[in-house]
């Protein structure tokens, strides 16, 4: 007897978001956007390497008369005091726009800024021209790294998402390799964990299944080849990465994150090559105790995936996403990431304590059970 089908119960909350600029060459855009919001003053903000490179030159460009300066000082893990440097630079600039130009630091650098800013009444329109595919982008969340004690926090206010995003994947050919590779990763766990999660939703079941085919599809190939493949590839893995994590301050992220979350600023590990090391392990635990909800991974990945017996699929899911990390020069254990391993069940209470916060786990995980997958991680 088939079981009763019930309708679907929930609530989506849409982002801030209202644009996105997409394909090769749509640099050329920004001038017009700012333009078109009316804006007169513009801020870039990027890391030391994309700041002394020629590709600052195609997004200044872009802006014009209307570029009043380049803060080049991002750097991973979002130090404390580096966004407070920068929000002096927004007051002292009157920058009613800040473009952030590169991976994660420097967006996640430019929404903390803000944050700083809204109590004093000043905020300004950021647009993100991202170059790695850690799609913070589309995200209203920053982490925040105190320097004294190397712990992340997060801030969190739908004024710091970026307004529109400019997806040129032109502009990505100079992004390391590995770091690329990495990212794409990180993508891929920003989907996979969206849909597991006990707040998973439909529209973002969906699209993070179409995210996880496209990834498999176009991430290895993006690295290499003519750059004219390499340039298209890339254009559909930042459409993935878009698709990753859409939607998801409804449904929140799981442990592979949580984990990330504290072995990134702990040990100066990027947070996309700590979801290369976590996620296979956090999948295999969820597939012990939600399998039911691996449906859209194995659709993405083309698994067939059995409601009777999810677990069967649910951990070749795992398996595959194994397989697919180890196909690319990334390091997948916390050794090759070169953490102490005597230090590394120093993190176990903060993990658990994030992962209870961010309730989108369906039980409690234990101590034990943090330890134990930090131990096969390593």
């Amino acid at each position: 007897m088939a079981s009763p089908i019930s309708a679907p119960v929930g609530e989506y909350n849409a982002s801030r978001l209202e644009k996105n600029i997409f394909g090769p060459g749509k640099i050329s855009a920004l001038g017009a956007e700012l333009d078109r919001r009316g804006l007169k003053h513009a801020l870039v903000v990027t890391g030391k390497t994309l700041g002394a490179s020629e590709l600052l030159r195609k997004v200044t460009g872009a802006l014009g008369e209307k570029s009043v300066g380049v803060f080049s000082k991002a750097q991973q893990h979002v130090p404390k005091n580096l966004t407070q440097v920068l929000a002096g630079e927004i007051k002292s600039t009157k920058a009613d726009c800040i473009v952030s130009f590169g991976g994660g630091s420097p967006i996640d650098t430019v929404k903390v800024a803000i944050h700083a800013l809204l109590g004093e009444g000043i905020e300004p329109v950021h647009i993100a021209v991202p170059t790695t595919l850690s799609a913070g982008e589309y995200t209203h969340v920053a982490g925040v790294t105190d320097e004294s004690t190397l712990v992340k926090h997060g801030v969190s206010d739908p004024r710091v998402l970026p307004r529109t995003v400019i997806n040129d994947p032109a502009l990505t050919l100079a992004t390391p390799p590995w770091l690329w590779a990495a990212t794409g990763i990180r993508a891929l766990d920003h989907a996979i964990e969206s849909i597991y999660s006990v707040r998973h939703q439909p529209i973002s079941d969906a699209l993070a299944a179409k995210s996880i085919t496209l990834l498999e599809a176009h991430l290895p190939a993006s690295l290499s080849g003519e750059t004219s493949e390499q340039i298209a590839h890339r254009g559909h893995c930042q459409m993935a990465a878009w698709f990753s994590i859409f939607g998801s301050m409804n449904t929140g992220l799981g442990l592979s994150h949580a984990l990330g979350h504290e072995i990134g600023p702990r040990w100066g590990v990027p947070h996309g090559v700590t979801s290369c090391i976590t996620l296979p392990h956090a999948m295999r635990f969820m597939a012990e105790l939600a399998p039911q909800r691996f449906g859209p991974i194995a659709e993405g990945y083309g698994i067939a995936f059995d409601p009777s017996d999810p677990k069967t699929a649910a951990l070749e899911c795992a398996d595959r996403t194994a397989e697919f990390i180890g196909r690319l020069d990334v390091p997948h254990r916390l050794r090759d990431a070169h953490v102490p391993k005597r230090e590394v069940q120093e993190i176990a209470d903060t993990v658990q304590s994030e992962t209870a916060r961010m309730n989108v786990v369906d039980r409690v995980v234990t101590r034990e059970e943090i330890l134990s997958i930090l131990d096969a991680a390593y």
